[in-house]
């Protein structure tokens, strides 16, 4: 089994597994993340560097172990375009600093097969850090557990591969949970998005309004607004690793979303530019 090799590793989270344990046991240490005792289909989380975001992704993707283990994590991410294809890797694993992660290679395939993918292996790959940064949480947390890693684009695709992907886990008898990686508002001249200017007033209303209204709609699970509002509010970077989950945990049986977190890298970084990061479970 050939393993794709990280890319952030070193950069954006620690590269040994000893630095991995010791951030990922600070981060759980956050009693203001704390989850309800029910069982969790899935979560969205953020990507960016662990000291900024991490935290936030590693609590999150905790809730999953609420209730019994699963089999296999679908986790949707990247940052495409309208145009772009999905994207999906069908066999191998990913290496992380507590090892391989292997894919779930019946599910990938015949999720692969339904739609026109850009099959990704270990060698020919685009370099993603919104699936990547999770992996080391998912490959310490869960026993023995596989993916089916997921590139979708910010459109109404994204919702039919989400309905297509818990089809395909149903199908083959599996348990599943899902997991969404985006981050929310770029603002800033780092990001070319400042209607509001700079300052306090710009990052609150970022908070208090751009932020706030797609987290309502993530929260009332309409996928549809979800890929609406980041067209139009620049309000997330991923909207289509969103709608893909909201629409899996769904089709799974979710009827409820709920929010964990909320926070932006001006809380560990003042500045003119900044990024907003949610944790939600459903």
């Amino acid at each position: 089994m050939k393993a794709r090799k990280p890319v952030f590793s070193g950069s954006w989270y620690p590269s040994g597994a000893v630095e991995c344990e010791k951030e990922i046991a600070r981060f759980l240490t956050d009693t203001s993340m704390a989850c309800p005792e029910r069982n969790i289909t899935g979560c969205i989380v953020p990507h960016a560097g662990w000291y900024f975001s991490g935290s936030i992704a590693c609590n999150v993707i905790h809730c999953l172990k609420n209730d019994a283990s699963p089999d296999v994590i679908f986790i949707f991410g990247m940052h495409l375009h309208p145009a772009s294809p999905p994207h999906i890797m069908v066999e191998g694993a990913y290496d992380t600093p507590f090892g391989e992660l292997p894919i779930a290679e019946d599910l990938a395939s015949d999720l692969a097969k339904q739609f026109n993918f850009r099959v990704e292996t270990a060698d020919d790959y685009t370099p993603d850090n919104t699936i990547e940064l999770q992996l080391p949480f998912i490959k310490y947390m869960f026993d023995n557990v596989k993916i089916v890693p997921v590139g979708v684009p910010p459109t109404d695709l994204s919702i039919a591969i989400g309905n297509a992907a818990a089809d395909t886990a149903r199908k083959h008898d599996a348990r599943v949970k899902i997991i969404g990686s985006t981050d929310l508002t770029h603002y800033g001249s780092n990001y070319g998005f400042s209607p509001k200017g700079s300052g306090y007033k710009a990052h609150e209303w970022v908070r208090s309004e751009n932020d706030r209204s797609i987290i309502d709609a993530v929260l009332r699970m309409d996928a549809d607004d979800v890929l609406t509002q980041a067209e139009r509010k620049h309000n997330a970077c991923c909207s289509g690793a969103v709608a893909a989950a909201i629409t899996a945990a769904q089709n799974l049986g979710s009827i409820k979303a709920e929010s964990i977190v909320y926070a932006t890298s001006y809380d560990k970084s003042p500045g003119e530019s900044f990024v907003g990061y949610a944790g939600v479970i459903f």
